[in-house]
């Protein structure tokens, strides 16, 4: 009875994800939400195939990579939950999924084999989605399907159409302190998907960046090989974390991985606050100003809190982070980190920990699985954008 509620939650969690991912691919497609959009059903279709279809077939390749390398390894496992997460206009749809591992993994062999399953054939496929997308782009008239006041300037769009617009006074006078803001949502490459982007596409036919988004088949396999990279990362529990600890052992691993993740958070939060604008952002803002201050401090110790066992070493660590982001944002003014990584700095720091369980079977890996090992923190560099989206 438990089993079949189990899998009826399963059913119904993925049956959810495929409806609002459709929903998130309608509204990157049209550039518009559902709601301002209505329900059509040419519409709908399109979100499905051209995005939702690539994006959770990735998701569910990844997952189902794990899932069958555990049952291989005679490692009791879950089938996958997705995590649907939809809202209008802002959302890719889904929040990704998770298997639940339902025993305690004995031997670095097993832990090498299941982590690595699912990004590899995550990767195969993202790629295949992205270099698919770049290779079969549509003609110009595309972009202005969805833009259609972009019509007005022809081919040289971008010249005129991401220009600020100003509003006007009473009087009818531009008024330069009512800038509208041109919104936009740039796709940040990667080493390997801005090759892919080079090779692939027809360089005629390509938009400009903030239209890359609006291109289903290209978003969906960006967002594969994203979070492939976040997979990856060499950190804790994470699938990278399992590589790493299963290539170079207990001892090494969390000598590294605590540098790695320091590493990470702190270039998450660089430029997050400066120095020389904390004192005008006080004035200007006042009480407010000081308490979303003080939430970024808090945000950064519990990225450490579980480090060490002394909570005074962890608020050590936090406070030299942020004195080191604010000398290197002093002497380096332009210095920018990406802010977006921050919520999952604190997923690691606090949820999923930077250290690796312990095994009782230390036997070392195989040639082969050495070098697919470091081959896949390969994949992690090459994946990894350090802007991924602005």
């Amino acid at each position: 009875m438990k089993k079949h509620k189990t899998l009826l939650i399963q059913l119904v969690l993925f049956l959810v994800t495929v409806i609002v991912t459709t929903f998130a691919g309608m509204e990157w497609v049209t550039g518009k939400t559902v709601v301002m959009e209505g329900f059509d059903w040419e519409l709908l279709k399109k979100g499905f195939i051209w995005y939702a279809f690539p994006f959770l077939g990735f998701l569910t390749v990844h997952e189902f990579g794990h899932y069958f390398m555990a049952k291989l390894r005679k490692v009791k496992v879950t089938l996958p939950y997705y995590i649907p997460m939809w809202i209008p206009g802002i959302s890719f749809g889904t929040m990704g999924a998770l298997i639940r591992i339902k025993e305690v993994i004995k031997t670095k062999v097993n832990y090498f084999d299941i982590g690595i399953a699912g990004p590899l054939a995550g990767f195969v496929a993202a790629f295949g989605f992205l270099a698919y997308g770049y290779a079969n782009l549509p003609d110009k008239d595309f972009v202005f399907d969805i833009h259609p006041e972009y019509e007005q300037f022809g081919e040289n769009y971008a010249d005129y159409a991401y220009q600020p617009i100003y509003g006007e006074d009473a009087f009818g006078q531009i008024d330069s302190t009512q800038l509208i803001e041109v919104s936009s949502f740039k796709l940040g490459d990667s080493i390997l998907s801005k090759w892919v982007k080079d090779t692939f596409a027809d360089q005629k036919l390509l938009p400009h960046p903030n239209e890359l988004a609006h291109y289903p088949f290209i978003l969906a396999g960006f967002l594969g090989l994203f979070f492939t990279a976040l997979n990856l990362m060499p950190i804790g529990q994470l699938d990278g974390g399992h590589i790493l600890f299963s290539l170079i052992g207990e001892k090494n691993f969390n000598k590294v991985s605590p540098i790695l993740f320091t590493c990470f958070v702190f270039f998450a939060g660089l430029g997050f606050y400066k120095v020389n604008e904390l004192q005008e952002l006080f004035y200007k803002e006042g009480f407010s100003a000081l308490l979303n201050f003080l939430i970024y401090v808090l945000a950064i110790y519990v990225c450490f809190s579980r480090v060490t066992k002394s909570m005074q070493t962890n608020w050590i660590i936090a406070l030299s982070v942020i004195l080191l982001q604010f000398c290197v944002s002093y002497l380096f003014p332009n210095a920018e980190g990406y802010s977006g990584f921050l919520a999952f700095s604190v997923l690691i720091g606090r949820f999923l920990g930077i250290y690796h369980p312990p095994v009782i079977d230390k036997k070392p890996l195989n040639t082969t699985r050495v070098v697919l090992g470091w081959i896949s923190l390969l994949i992690f560099v090459l994946c990894l954008s350090p802007y991924p989206f602005y």
